[in-house]
């Protein structure tokens, strides 16, 4: 047959896969969708490019294709003319990633803000918003307060929301580390990525729910991601033994939208399932155990069928 080890690993793996796929009905949430939404409200949903093997011209096509709003990726100057041409032919809406990775404050600051600020003035399209790695967790509180500082600023002189995500290894890593910088500094706002704080915490965040409400309160943008108490990412939702991580990531995800309905604001959501290692692999075949953009297009549509 010509037919090679990985290759019947792989094609085995996702027939599985779809056998165990349950239905979209199981995500139906006939309560929330009897929230009256004010005028104003939208969802606008994104598709990733961590991932995606094929150019951006490419990857935008599909994401269209496949019924996104528009795209998430990280800004580069190197990409941006191919990149804007593609979301102008596809007439999709564009978020960046912007952030500094360097181990000092100084130079990590300096690149930070020369990156946000190109990528918020391109010369092509506006973007709908910018969300920011900001900081490290080893950074002071004094050191770290300086992003937020200058994001609230310059998002009220640009008119770009800019969105500060609850990312491991960056400021607001942990609820507990979080806590602090949502209390001292009302106009934060945030990119919530919940399933970091499950794996740091190595918990579904059942006791910390005075800050996961806090936390809840301030999000402008979610990255759709299901973590669980022993990594940031399941691997596979649609897989029967993440039910209760699925039932949790949900459960405060109503209540992002049911705040943006009821104050009538839009809601940006990035489907940020990742590809390997955040997604497992077979051990000695580095074969991803799920199809990473499947995923993405599932949640995709599960969000659209809950609330909208």
């Amino acid at each position: 047959m010509g037919y090679n080890r990985r290759e019947f690993i792989g094609s085995s793996l996702a027939a599985t896969a779809v056998l165990a796929l349950p239905t979209m009905d199981a995500f139906a949430a006939p309560d929330l969708q009897k929230v009256q939404a004010a005028e104003g409200f939208s969802l606008k949903i994104m598709a990733p490019y961590w991932g995606f093997n094929g150019s951006v011209s490419a990857f935008c096509k599909k994401a269209k294709q496949d019924g996104y709003d528009g795209v998430e990726i990280l800004w580069s100057a190197e990409i941006a003319k191919e990149l804007f041409a593609a979301l102008k032919e596809h007439q999709l809406t564009v978020g960046f990633l912007c952030r500094g990775d360097e181990p000092n404050f100084g130079p990590h600051f300096t690149t930070f803000e020369k990156v946000l600020k190109a990528a918020v003035g391109n010369p092509y399209q506006k973007p709908l918003y910018i969300n920011v790695h900001s900081g490290k967790d080893f950074f002071t509180y004094e050191e770290n307060k300086k992003f937020i500082d200058f994001t609230v600023q310059y998002a009220k002189e640009t008119g770009v929301p800019i969105y500060h995500e609850t990312h491991r290894s960056r400021m607001l890593y942990s609820a507990p580390a979080s806590l602090r910088y949502l209390q001292e500094n009302p106009a934060l706002r945030l990119t919530l990525d919940i399933s970091h704080w499950c794996n740091v915490s190595e918990s579904m965040l059942e006791d910390q729910q005075g800050t996961v409400d806090l936390a809840i309160s301030r999000t402008d943008h979610v990255h759709s991601r299901v973590g669980h108490e022993e990594g940031p990412q399941v691997s596979d939702p649609r897989a029967p033994e993440w039910k209760a991580a699925v039932a949790a990531h949900f459960a405060w995800w109503d209540k992002v939208v049911a705040i943006k309905k009821q104050q009538g604001k839009m809601l940006t959501m990035l489907t940020e399932f990742g590809p390997p290692s955040y997604m497992p692999t077979l051990p000695f075949t580095n074969l991803p155990v799920a199809d990473q953009w499947g995923i993405n297009v599932y949640m995709m549509q599960a969000w659209k069928k809950r609330y909208l």
